[in-house]
């Protein structure tokens, strides 16, 4: 312990003394706070603002649908009433080849021929991937088609407007929901970053450290065991201070004057029990993917031979990425209980699973459970790899060469 203690020491004092570790905890909060607020709030903002055509036979339909589209809520469109001729289809088709021309997309409606076929609504877009456009749309003609029968079955307009105005809903008891959840998606990408960019640290400093040959002189008094061991927790340290410094500015702006304008001091945004557990999962989630790196940067020569490897460590935190959009939507499903505990997302998505809803202590008793048994797995292979592949240089191992690594005592 006292040899891991002192290259631990040295990796945490030879990081945190830099000028890069003073910029990073500074500037990284604010860049991604503002980042992910603001595309909160264009996002909110923003209206769709296309331009298509409607072709339809009735002309109530389409001048309600054109009210509707440019003057709705989440919608500023531009929108053409035509009538459908022989050669509109092909007028409006050769406009959305027209590389140069603003329209989007045209409805072409087919009303019901009889009482039992539905109106057809046809929408042929410029571009597939336009599903903004095509949601909105949807939305729409919803609206018009239900206050046509509406009126239709006798209410009159003005009730319709009554009954379909939209209502404000009071969420002041339980606080600032929004500033709740935006606080939940910025703590989210923090740790990704956290977790991402340590555990890259770790493979990069026994790649430097591999190609100095420094190793060999190391390993005269040092066991590989005890160099990888204090390595993996000195850069750890400087990430537990760099992200206890994050969470302790978090709490104290939370609880000051801006905290009361983000949410009140009495709902906080930012919560003990969501700094407590955002460290503990960062632990997790650093020894796990730290001890992957540490792996990975031994058996590597070069920044380029690892970087043909970061697939191993990015492919579980882009899934944990994915998953939020669902988790977001449902946070107590059985899909984000499950991917939840995979304790290679728990620290990810746990983490933000707890910050959203309330999360029994079951379910985090077993996600750590699952990852303390995930991580003594991995340091057991990655201490094997480890102590045979910082001595090997010039030759990138195959997958045979690393099995009969593993099988050396």
């Amino acid at each position: 312990m006292h040899n891991t203690w002192l290259i631990a020491k040295r990796e945490y004092l030879e990081r945190i003394r830099t000028k890069g570790f003073l910029i990073a905890t500074i500037i990284i909060p604010l860049l991604m706070g503002s980042l992910v607020f603001s595309s909160s709030l264009l996002g909110a903002r923003a209206k769709s603002g296309s331009h298509i055509a409607v072709v339809t036979t009735d002309a109530a339909f389409g001048s309600e649908l054109k009210y509707q589209l440019e003057s709705g809520k989440n919608s500023n469109m531009k929108v053409d009433v035509v009538t459908p001729l022989n050669s509109t289809r092909t007028s409006l088709d050769n406009q959305l080849l027209d590389k140069d021309g603003t329209l989007v997309g045209y409805l072409w409606v087919t009303p019901s021929t009889s009482g039992n076929a539905p109106t057809v609504y046809a929408y042929k877009a410029r571009s597939a991937a336009d599903i903004a456009t095509k949601s909105t749309l949807e939305t729409a003609i919803q609206a018009v088609v239900l206050r046509e029968h509406l009126i239709a079955h006798g209410i009159p307009a003005a009730d319709i407007d009554t009954f379909s105005a939209p209502i404000q809903l009071d969420t002041s008891a339980s606080g600032n929901t929004e500033a709740a959840f935006f606080t939940a998606y910025l703590m989210f990408f923090l740790m990704y970053m956290v977790i991402m960019l340590y555990g890259m640290n770790t493979a990069r400093s026994i790649i430097e450290e591999k190609s100095s040959r420094i190793f060999e002189v190391l390993l005269a008094t040092i066991k590989p065991e005890e160099l990888l061991a204090g390595k993996i927790l000195g850069v750890g340290a400087v990430g537990l201070t760099q992200t206890g410094v994050w969470m302790l500015a978090a709490f104290l702006v939370a609880n000051s004057g801006l905290g009361g304008f983000l949410g009140g001091s009495a709902h906080a945004p930012v919560s003990l029990h969501q700094i407590f557990f955002f460290i503990v999962y960062f632990l997790f989630g650093f020894l796990i993917y730290s001890s992957i790196a540490a792996a990975l940067g031994s058996m590597t020569n070069s920044e380029q031979e690892l970087q043909q490897l970061n697939l191993f460590l990015v492919i579980p935190l882009a899934f944990c990425m994915v998953m939020i959009f669902p988790i977001i939507r449902a946070p107590d499903s059985t899909l984000a209980k499950v991917v939840s505990l995979v304790p290679f997302c728990s620290p990810l998505l746990m983490n933000f699973r707890i910050a959203l809803t309330h999360v029994s202590a079951g379910q985090i008793w077993l996600s750590i459970g699952l990852m303390s048994v995930t991580i003594a797995c991995i340091l057991w292979v990655s201490s094997r790899i480890y102590r045979v592949g910082i001595l090997m240089y010039g030759k990138k191992p195959n997958l045979p060469e690393i099995l009969r690594w593993l099988k050396y005592s």
